[in-house]
C-alpha cells in the first residue's frame, strides 16, 4: 500500500488520532490549552486561551533564546528547552495551569520531553 493511497490513508489516520485527542481539550481563561507542533526538525509549543482565539505564549526552535542552547532543533534536548522556555514565559504571564493537548503525536520521545520540562520548570498539567 505504497503511494497516493498510503500517504492519505496515514493523513486520515493521523487526523482522526487528533480530533481524538482535541474534543476533550478547550483551553479556557482559567486553564489554556498548551498546544504543540512537531516537524522533523523543530518542535513548537503554544498556550492558547479558545474562549478569545488567541495565543498567549509561544516558543520553539527557531528561535534565537533557543539555538543558543541546542544547536539542532530535532531531538529531545531541544524539546526540553522549548518546554522549559514556555513554562517560563507562561509563569510571567501568570498562567500555572494548562491543559497539554498533543496533537496526534504519541507521549513519547521530543513530546515527552517538553512536556516533563514544563512540568519541572513550574507548569501544572
Amino acid at each position: 500500500m505504497k503511494g497516493k493511497n498510503h500517504r492519505l490513508h496515514v493523513q486520515g489516520q493521523r487526523l482522526r488520532r487528533q480530533r481524538h485527542v482535541r474534543k476533550k481539550l478547550f483551553g479556557s481563561t482559567e486553564r489554556p490549552r498548551l498546544a504543540i507542533f512537531r516537524s522533523s526538525k523543530h518542535i513548537y509549543a503554544q498556550i492558547i486561551n479558545d474562549d478569545e482565539g488567541k495565543t498567549l505564549v509561544s516558543a520553539g526552535t527557531l528561535e534565537s533564546a533557543v539555538r543558543q542552547e541546542a544547536s539542532y532543533g530535532g531531538n529531545k534536548a531541544a524539546a526540553a528547552v522549548v518546554g522549559r522556555l514556555v513554562a517560563e514565559r507562561a509563569k510571567a504571564a501568570g498562567i500555572d495551569k494548562v491543559c497539554f493537548d498533543r496533537r496526534s503525536y504519541k507521549y513519547h520521545g521530543r513530546v515527552q520531553a517538553l512536556a516533563d520540562a514544563a512540568r519541572e520548570a513550574g507548569l501544572q498539567f
